[in-house]
């Protein structure tokens, strides 16, 4: 399939923000007195929407994951958001696809805000139609509701998902698109295909031979 309008991930897709994250996490639970998770449970919380990360992985109630967030946000504010590259490859190829006349866009559970912040840090915006993400008040923050709003913006013609984790896929199956899953970010093969990925990309090269058949 030829595909026109592509929705990318952020976190683990378009750049590797893992140590800014993880940093922040750790910030957020010393914050609260709690017991900081080793870097394989932190690597967990990239991707999905915070609030729930930290009443799934750290078994708190909403009330104390709502402190979590707004500590990690002190973090990652001020400095966080920056500890993050471009996976090498991503710039060339948003290029090649923007050039093939193709529709680019971001849908990310990242607050819009932060994620206009980056990708103009890494001078990478000006390669998308429009950047779609989360509210601040957590009212637009699931992938589903994200991509959802998306959509309106960019539409479906001969539309796809990228995603590095298993929401990016369930947010695309709930929207009726097909999702590419890309290994070289943070989730795993098995997560990807159980969660109903379309087709797996191992690398940058792999994913651009994709989106570009």
């Amino acid at each position: 399939m030829s595909y026109q309008t592509i929705y990318f991930d952020l976190d683990g897709t378009l750049t590797d923000s893992g140590p800014g994250i993880m940093h922040a996490v750790a910030y957020a639970m010393q914050a609260l007195g709690r017991p900081v998770p080793d870097r394989r449970e932190m690597a967990r919380y990239i991707g999905p929407p915070l609030h729930r990360s930290f009443q799934e992985y750290a078994g708190m109630d909403e009330a104390t994951a709502n402190q979590a967030v707004e500590q990690f946000r002190v973090y990652y504010h001020r400095q966080g958001k920056f500890e993050n590259r471009p996976y090498p490859g991503i710039p060339a190829l948003l290029a090649r696809l923007q050039a093939q006349g193709k529709t680019l866009a971001v849908a990310t559970s990242k607050p819009e805000v932060t994620a206009v912040e980056i990708l103009e840090h890494f001078d990478l915006a000006r390669y998308f139609a429009f950047i779609a993400g989360a509210t601040m008040d957590s009212s637009r923050v699931a992938k589903a509701m994200v991509l959802a709003y998306a959509l309106e913006k960019g539409g479906r013609d001969r539309a796809v998902m990228v995603g590095d984790r298993l929401h990016d896929v369930q947010g695309a199956r709930e929207n009726g698109l097909p999702c590419i899953g890309v290994l070289y970010g943070y989730g795993s093969r098995r997560e990807l295909e159980e969660a109903g990925a379309d087709r797996v990309a191992s690398t940058v090269a792999e994913l651009g031979r994709i989106l570009e058949e």
